[in-house]
């Protein structure tokens, strides 16, 4: 524990449980975090500027080493609810798509369930950072985290990322995990683990130090039933999965 690592992390409300076990973690003074949203970390990551990051699963082709550091991440093995397709006519109708520039897995989630589960070949458009009031007519857009969250409700047509993996594929996904692009030492993997079982483990207290009001979904149900923390060898194999779709989609 004489390096300080740098470790990047989504400012998300999903990883509030991970972040609660880090920051309540012994070596918390012996760390620097970097809280940015999902691309932003991945790039960090690539790029060098930090050792560890809770990424996109997507990146893991462009890392020179990768490492799979901890048992936790963030996945699904059911509906997610936060990664999803916002539009005001049903899936026949849509004929274009913004796609949320935040997130690399879920925009290439949403091209592979579009081409294989919807069966649909529709113009795909490069979102900026007032999209989602461009979701209009026949034009839907993939809406990532906090802000999908806090959209559930102003939407005609939700169709929910991870329930459709899941009923396409028969598997769970796994939306970020911790990597690095190189080894780390046994004895801080095990230390990392025991801070992020700490927080999944103690949910109540995540939920106590929440704003008093975010938004009007159930917290609580998304913390224990649309989020799954840990990295089981099940959920592996549905992020091998994707990774091969990964491959064979179009640049």
């Amino acid at each position: 524990m004489n390096k300080r690592w740098r470790i990047g992390v989504v400012s998300y409300f999903n990883t509030q449980p991970l972040l609660l076990g880090i920051e309540k973690a012994d070596f918390i003074s012996k760390i620097e975090l970097v809280k940015d949203y999902p691309a932003k970390i991945a790039q960090a990551l690539i790029d060098g500027q930090i050792d560890i990051g809770l990424v996109p699963v997507a990146i893991t082709p462009f890392l020179n080493n990768p490492h799979i550091v901890s048992d936790f991440c963030i996945g699904a093995t059911s509906k997610v609810a936060s990664v999803a397709i916002f539009s005001k006519v049903p899936m026949e109708q849509i004929e274009s798509i913004y796609l949320d520039y935040q997130s690399r897995t879920s925009v290439q989630l949403a091209r592979i369930l579009l081409k294989e589960f919807w069966k649909k070949d529709i113009q795909c458009l490069k979102a900026d950072a007032d999209y989602i009031q461009s979701i209009q007519g026949t034009t839907a857009g993939v809406i990532i985290g906090d802000r999908a969250l806090a959209n559930l409700t102003e939407f005609e047509y939700v169709y929910d990322l991870g329930e459709a993996w899941i009923a396409h594929t028969g598997l769970p996904f796994v939306f970020a995990t911790w990597m690095s692009n190189q080894p780390i030492p046994d004895e801080f993997i095990d230390l990392f683990n025991q801070a992020n079982a700490y927080g999944v483990e103690h949910i109540s207290e995540v939920l106590a130090q929440l704003p008093a009001r975010t938004h009007d979904y159930d917290m609580e149900q998304y913390y224990t039933q649309n989020i799954e923390y840990r990295l089981t060898d099940h959920m592996q194999e549905g992020m091998r999965l994707f990774l091969e779709k990964v491959k064979q989609l179009a640049p």
